[in-house]
């Protein structure tokens, strides 16, 4: 899952971004609004988390241009106003949901796992293929009730490849939803991390396929 955070205030933009990453998210953090804007008309997201007071471009404006294009990518609004008036322009020009300042973190994870999972048409937080289920909320994987040891990283790749049944994901698109910006991203790293996840899958009713070309699947 790829998610940009806009957020001038250096250490609340910086403890958003460890927790998704700790997560195992990428996430691209962009400190003023127009430089945002410009992001979000060249680069897709699963998840936009968005500060409303920020320098060159505000928040309500960022957001009526992303919505103006069509683009319905979940928004998370982040304020410091506590006014009815402004949580209700929010959710006017587009908003999916938001957040007062002060917020607790986990309030914050909760609120962009609902988004993430309306989203993709879930009703809850597990993500289910036949004999695997991927518990999103716990960051947590098994096969037929048995628990998987799985990196961060090795989990993400798994849950992208569940959450897209039947399909082939290419390697560029995994770079894009494991990397962010200021990181290498590194085909040879998903070939890597797809290894490991084979070598971890090998006794179980699930595998990956690969077809040149196309990518990667996961079939039970």
């Amino acid at each position: 899952m790829r998610i940009l955070l806009v957020e001038d205030t250096e250490e609340i933009g910086r403890a958003i971004a460890k927790r998704f990453e700790r997560i195992g998210y990428a996430v691209d953090w962009e400190r003023d609004g127009r430089t945002a804007a410009e992001l979000l008309e060249v680069q897709s997201y699963d998840l936009v988390v968005l500060d409303v007071m920020l320098p060159r471009q505000d928040g309500f404006s960022v957001l009526k241009g992303l919505r103006g294009r069509g683009v319905r990518t979940p928004v998370l609004v982040l304020t410091a106003r506590s006014a009815v008036d402004d949580r209700i322009s929010a959710l006017d020009l587009g908003a999916d949901d938001y957040l007062i300042k002060p917020f607790d973190y986990r309030e914050l994870e909760a609120r962009a796992r609902a988004l993430l999972r309306r989203a993709a048409g879930q009703s809850d937080n597990l993500l289910r293929l036949g004999p695997l289920t991927i518990d999103r909320a716990g960051r947590t994987a098994s096969v037929e009730g048995k628990a998987l040891d799985l990196t961060r990283r090795e989990l993400t790749v798994l849950e992208i490849l569940a959450s897209r049944p039947g399909r082939f994901v290419p390697k560029e698109e995994l770079v894009e939803q494991l990397f962010s910006f200021d990181q290498d991203p590194s085909p040879n790293a998903v070939e890597q991390f797809v290894a490991r996840l084979r070598r971890k899958l090998a006794a179980t009713p699930v595998e990956i396929r690969t077809e040149r070309g196309l990518g990667y699947q996961l079939a039970t």
